[in-house]
């Protein structure tokens, strides 16, 4: 077997001498330090992604590209710089299509840069414009990419926290199928509740119940959608009744002292250059879930309203556990029956009006003899006519398509809107002072025929009058009724009639109205 194995040599050296590298000085540490800084410094200055990404977008913001074909671009940190030049092009195109409205298919990390400008406030003339341009992409992307998701609903959340804007949570909620942060959900609970509670969605309830409800078979099985129509007017018309009655509503009394403050750090996981809107923000609300009465009333709220629905649509099994307190569930069984009446009402068949072919054409004949009888020719009198020898034929073949049609029916015993004279709901100038705001908004919303029938309630024969003008408008009092207290729950929250008559807790509000 060969042997490949080498010997070893060693050099020997003379450290008597010293070598002419010797004579280089050590650098202080210190200076080391400072070098170090410096180049940090410059490359912050220059090199920082946020901040170079903000300078970038502000000189490229208006800038639009040619048609182009599509090239992928996939990066976790995208900017402008590590794109390269067909990239770049693309991008330029692509958002020059999506501020017209068009939004073509691309790469997730094209549309982070473009958010990216949106959030540094580049790209928007104020910041609603700025909110609707996320929205936008959010809505028209969130199918196709579905990761959008999980960036957007905290983003979108900083964003209208950042600009203190108007806009309702609840929007970003329904946006993000559900979803916001606990601190935020009680925060915005508790706006709807102070201001309007029939704007409260079965999403939003969903996290202060007790139990998962959608584990539910008949939530599952069809039942889902009858919620969601009918629990929030429910909760709003518990709400009203509890104010009313005993002077404070679901939303649970609460010492200032138990309120929290929470510091929300901003556009987390985005190129966000923090010296534009800070770091984060603060804000205060109320643990509105950690009420355990609150957590309580609307979970018993929300099963009696499930059971009286179940057994409506004849649904085997009745949720068991704690009962909501009799009171309240008969309001919540009047409320249910009554709006049940009025579907069943607005789903019956409208009469079809049909037109007789056979009694038009005679109609028609008769008319044209009339016609001819009364038309004086200047060659001969009227006697020399032997009317009663003429015959007149119209064959109804020969009539145009259009004259075969159906006559629409036109009701001219009902009030026209434009006859110059609006019907409004009015109270006395003194009297009006003293209304509550929401009361002067339920009468803005009130149509014509609605006004009149709020004046047939208050005159002296309602049964009479009602029936009369039901059959005016073509209705049936029932109806006109029901919509009248679909805009009471808009706008004062609660119903205005019980029955045909007015709620006597309201009937004092209509005392001084004008006729």
């Amino acid at each position: 077997m060969k042997d490949n194995s080498r010997q070893l040599e060693f050099m020997e050296i003379d450290l008597s001498e010293e070598p002419e590298t010797a004579a280089v000085p050590v650098p202080d540490r210190s200076t080391i330090v400072q070098s170090a800084h410096d180049t940090m410094q410059h490359r912050g200055g220059i090199l920082s992604s946020e901040k170079r990404f903000v300078e970038e977008a502000k000189q490229w913001a208006e800038m639009e590209g040619g048609v182009c074909p599509w090239v992928p671009f996939m990066s976790y940190w995208p900017t402008y710089g590590v794109m390269n030049e067909v990239q770049r092009k693309w991008y330029m195109f692509w958002r020059k299509e999506v501020r017209q409205g068009r939004y073509p298919d691309t790469d997730l990390s094209y549309l982070f840069v473009h958010i990216y400008e949106l959030i540094n406030g580049i790209g928007w003339q104020n910041p609603q414009d700025g909110y609707d341009q996320l929205k936008q992409l959010w809505v028209n992307y969130r199918e196709r990419l579905p990761q959008l998701n999980i960036y957007m609903q905290e983003w979108m959340v900083d964003y209208v926290l950042v600009h203190q804007m108007e806009v309702s949570l609840s929007e970003v909620m329904g946006l993000s199928d559900g979803y916001l942060p606990a601190e935020m959900l009680d925060m915005e609970l508790q706006r709807i509740l102070q201001d309007k509670a029939s704007h409260i969605s079965l999403n939003m309830l969903q996290r202060y119940y007790d139990y998962d409800i959608t584990l539910s078979k008949f939530y599952r099985d069809g039942g889902k959608e009858v919620m969601e129509q009918y629990i929030p007017r429910v909760m709003a018309l518990v709400d009203s009744y509890l104010e009313r009655t005993r002077q404070v509503g679901l939303l649970p009394e609460w010492d200032p002292n138990d309120e929290r403050t929470v510091e929300r750090i901003l556009f987390r996981k985005a190129v966000y250059d923090d010296s534009i809107y800070g770091r984060s923000v603060s804000f205060r609300y109320m643990p509105i879930g950690e009420q355990a009465h609150f957590v309580q009333m609307v979970t018993r709220i929300y099963r009696c309203t499930e059971n009286k629905l179940r057994e409506r649509l004849g649904f085997r099994g009745r949720l068991r556990g704690q009962t909501l307190e009799p009171e309240l569930a008969n309001l919540i069984e009047r409320y249910l029956d009554k709006a049940y009446a009025t579907e069943q009402a607005e789903a019956m068949e409208q009469p079809v009006i049909r037109i007789d072919t056979e009694k038009l054409a005679s109609l028609q004949q008769e008319s044209e003899y009339v016609r001819l009888a009364l038309t004086i020719e200047d060659d001969s009198t009227f006697e020399d006519k032997d009317v009663n020898s003429t015959t007149i034929e119209i064959n109804l073949a020969s009539v145009p398509e259009e004259s075969k049609e159906p006559v629409p029916f036109v009701d001219d015993t009902a009030p026209s809107e434009a006859s110059g004279k609006s019907v409004l709901l009015q109270w006395d100038e003194s009297a009006e002072a003293d209304l509550d705001e929401e009361w002067l908004l339920f009468a803005k919303e009130l149509s014509p025929q609605q006004v009149q029938t709020i004046h047939v309630l208050l005159g002296a024969s309602p049964d009479t009058e009602l029936m009369r003008l039901a059959e005016q408008y073509g209705t049936m009092p029932t109806l006109l009724l029901d919509e009248i207290n679909d805009v009471a729950m808009e706008t004062i929250g609660d119903l205005l009639i019980d029955g045909d008559r007015i709620v006597p807790d309201y009937i004092d509000v209509f005392e001084h109205v004008k006729r």
